[in-house]
């Protein structure tokens, strides 16, 4: 049988649910002796126990994914996970307290009726903290090696804390108040998690109260409709509490129907909350969030079909196959060298003791373990691809994550110590997400990703008092890392430190804003329609219409993707806020102990804090990181600097002690309330001072081509390569547009062309594309073009590109 019918066969019968549960073989220990385990003996074979037995095995698989296996309690990192989570359990067992109002002094909750809605929020939260350090004390109870491994005392402790929960606050006459997530999923998950490991010691009676808890508070009606906060990773997470909380008590029916209710997350979504068959993923209903909510539904979905692939009830939906494909098509794309970029994780990276290497490090996890339940082909691609992230994660490897947990520490040892898995580098790619303003462009030594707003997608969301000045995280915010070399850029107290007004790449008015601009949950859209771009796969072309937040400031920004570089055009910078306006070519961070020397055209410049201004600048260099060349001159201003700042200051739940980072900032003021300002400049990461002099000196490998409000175009001969935005109909070098559109044209060696075009506004119902250049034929050609002419010059006509949502039409022709 060929591998795609076993393929097909396979998504048949389990639904593409067939996962592993981890690692094989589990640690015994007293307190999991008297579970029974669970007997997997094929990828599509059903358990043989039936009733009481199907839940109990069902339970122990649970435990499994929850606990992790096969793993060592001595050989590290597992010794090292275990004894912190013996210690954390212990503060916990030592400062529990159980009173009116309250399990833990710091944790207290109370009818918050007369109080207001950060209060009612912040009772909530607590709540749901204390199941969370609940079902701690259960782990520490139930792993080898805590210190804590079966311990009665800890064991009473925990169904101490249940009965005084459930007593207190968590019950079926209680009135929801605060944040419902912390009813619907926070609380229900650490509770059923807890009465998955301690189940053998909770009565019938314990177990049905919890249960009504659960059903009071997470009723079937919340599948009713796929809309509101039921979608996305959302509904992932609500179908889990049932099924948990169904596995706990024994419920075929509801379990039953918390699996069926999983169905409409698969298929890839057209508006809304979810993946877009481009990649992208929404959720909130406009904020692109592959590293936050994406992740959350990757490792639900995940570990639920690990969990019930044997089962009566496996994940069977016809839409597996799509899940399974955004591996490859949303996530892989914004990992690099093992960290998940922040313009994907939206309010996650305001919150501290995080970062974009540990956001990452669970979802590597999630990606091996739904490899095992994939085809041969997708799982041994998968495993390489996460081997090589590891391997080259050199400023925060995943297995000295600290907060790893032991489940996932065990998958990734695992995979490290499989000597017949290869790490794959990474790809030499372009990714263009139309449906979430974002693109990312790989080559083998760097990688870069851009950040924009438009009106179908939020500057920012600011929600929980989480990510308080994220406000121009959507103005162009240009990231890039290197393959060995600027992996910590983001990672060091980056957010709570860094100047919220001159991001990389960002164009913005210094005018004051509030934080949290736009709202609570505001997730403030811009009016601004053309936004997005083209790409061939390899090289791209992306264009943004920036209107500032509450603001006046409006520019055209474009950046062109190279081999080795990204040409970064703005044009049309107008405001009228009586501010200044600036364009931050970048903002490095720096190490402690990092000189990072600035040269500005050759000349070296002091290395102690201060500013600087070159009013023609041809190129900068700064030593370690980066070469920027000016291709038409560039009044240019540094500032070196150290910042001080707190996590409290830009989420308030973070802590506030004082941290001081060190900055290298490069911007261009384009002065106060300008007017038809413009920039160009040249990013080149990773590359040494000579060959930024070089490139700075050979005045014929770039052609730019227009820099205006009506056309941003480039020609770079040596790549035979030509786009042009066009924000308004017109012509630049040889190519044409009779509307607004993005074109991308690409001369190959072997005598053919591909030329692509797409329209970011969405607005186009026919569209005239000319390219000056004998053509023979057209190759290939998608239905949106109607008319093609050949000969002296290439004409297209395209139809209904209001309709393709901003996507790339793709065009072959040989040349004449």
């Amino acid at each position: 049988m060929s591998p795609s019918m076993r393929r097909r066969t396979f998504l048949h019968v389990t639904g593409g649910a067939a996962l592993g549960l981890g690692v094989a073989g589990a640690a015994t220990t007293p307190a999991t002796a008297a579970v029974e385990k669970s007997a997997v003996t094929g990828a599509v074979e059903k358990s043989a126990v039936t009733g009481a037995q199907e839940f109990s095995a069902l339970r122990a698989r649970w435990r499994e994914l929850v606990l992790g296996t096969g793993f060592s309690p001595t050989a590290e990192p597992f010794r090292t996970l275990l004894a912190e989570l013996g210690r954390t359990a212990q503060a916990h067992l030592s400062t529990m307290a159980p009173a009116d109002g309250s399990l833990w002094p710091d944790a207290g909750w109370r009818d918050p009726e007369p109080d207001t809605d950060a209060e009612s929020y912040a009772f909530s939260a607590k709540m749901n903290e204390s199941y969370n350090r609940l079902a701690t004390l259960a782990q520490a109870w139930a792993q080898p090696g805590t210190g804590l491994t079966a311990d009665p005392d800890v064991l009473r402790a925990v169904l101490d804390g249940l009965d005084h929960l459930y007593t207190q606050v968590y019950n079926e006459t209680t009135v929801r108040y605060g944040n419902w997530w912390n009813w619907q999923i926070g609380a229900p998950q650490a509770l059923m998690d807890t009465c998955v490991l301690v189940h053998d010691h909770l009565p019938a009676e314990r177990i049905a109260a919890y249960c009504r808890a659960v059903d009071h508070f997470v009723p079937d009606s919340v599948f009713d409709a796929y809309t509101g906060t039921s979608t996305g990773a959302n509904r992932v997470d609500l179908c889990r509490s049932v099924i948990l909380r169904s596995i706990v008590g024994e419920d075929s029916g509801r379990i039953a129907r918390a699996v069926a209710a999983l169905d409409p997350v698969f298929p890839y979504v057209t508006s809304g909350d979810g993946f877009y068959a481009d990649g992208s993923f929404i959720q909130h209903r406009n904020v692109p969030y592959i590293g936050g909510y994406g992740s959350v539904l990757h490792d639900g979905v995940g570990r639920l079909m690990a969990l019930l692939r044997t089962s009566p009830w496996p994940v069977a939906s016809p839409g597996a196959q799509l899940f399974l494909d955004t591996v490859d098509h949303a996530i892989a794309p914004f990992v690099h060298n093992g960290l998940i970029m922040d313009n994907v994780s939206s309010r996650g990276i305001s919150r501290a003791g995080t970062s974009d290497h540990t956001r990452a490090h669970a979802l590597l996890a999630t990606i091996v373990l739904i490899g095992q339940g994939a085809s041969d082909a997708e799982n041994t691609r998968w495993r390489a691809m996460v081997k090589g992230w590891m391997r080259r994660d050199y400023h925060a490897p995943p297995l000295s994550n600290p907060k790893l947990s032991l489940a996932r520490a065990a998958l990734l040892r695992s995979l490290l110590d499989d000597t017949a898995v290869e790490p794959a580098p990474e790809p030499v790619q372009h990714r263009l997400f139309h449906h979430m303003d974002r693109a990312t462009h790989r080559r083998r030594g760097w990688c870069a990703s851009v950040s924009m707003a438009s009106k179908r997608i939020a500057h920012y969301e600011y929600g929980n008092g989480e990510h308080a000045r994220g406000y121009h995280t959507g103005a162009g915010w240009l990231s890039w890392w290197g393959d060995d070399f600027g992996l910590e850029q983001y990672s060091d107290a980056y957010w709570p430190t860094v100047d919220p007004y001159r991001l990389p790449g960002i164009t913005a008015s210094r005018k004051p804003l509030a934080d949290g601009e736009g709202g609570n949950w505001g997730q403030p859209m811009p009016d601004a329609a053309w936004v997005g771009g083209t790409t061939d796969g390899e090289f791209g072309a992306t264009g943004q219409h920036l209107v500032g937040l509450s603001s006046t400031m409006n520019a055209k920004k474009s950046w062109f993707w190279l081999d080795d570089a990204v040409v970064c055009l703005g044009a049309g910078i107008s405001s009228r806020d009586g501010h200044a306006v600036e364009t931050t070519v970048d903002n490095r961070a720096l190490t402690s102990t990092e000189t990072a020397a600035l040269t500005v055209d050759g000349r070296a410049q002091p290395s102690r804090p201060g500013t600087g201004s070159f009013e023609n600048a041809r190129w900068a260099h700064i030593a370690g990181h980066a070469g920027y060349v000016f291709p038409r001159g560039l009044r240019l201003d540094t500032v070196r600097e150290e910042r001080t700042g707190a996590w409290r200051d830009i989420n308030t739940g973070g802590p506030a002690d004082p941290l001081t980072r060190r900055y290298l900032t490069l911007y261009a003021d384009h002065g106060t309330d300008p007017t038809d300002a413009g920039y160009a400049y040249v990013l080149m990461p990773g590359a040494s001072l000579r060959t930024t002099a070089r490139r700075a000196a050979d005045r014929g490998w770039l052609h730019l081509l227009a820099n205006t409000g009506a056309q941003q175009g480039v020609r770079v001969p040596r790549l035979g390569l030509t786009a042009v935005n066009f924000w308004s109909p017109g012509t630049a070098g040889r190519l044409s547009a009779d509307a607004p559109a993005s074109v991308l044209v690409r001369e190959h060696r072997d005598g053919t062309a591909t030329v692509v075009v797409s329209d970011p506004a969405r607005q186009a119902t026919s569209l005239r594309i000319t390219w000056g250049r004998r053509v023979a034929s057209v190759i290939s050609k998608p239905p949106t073009v109607t008319a093609a002419t050949t000969g002296p010059a290439l004409a297209l006509t395209f139809t209904g590109l209001d309709r393709a949502a901003g996507a790339p039409q793709r065009v072959r022709v040989r040349l004449g």
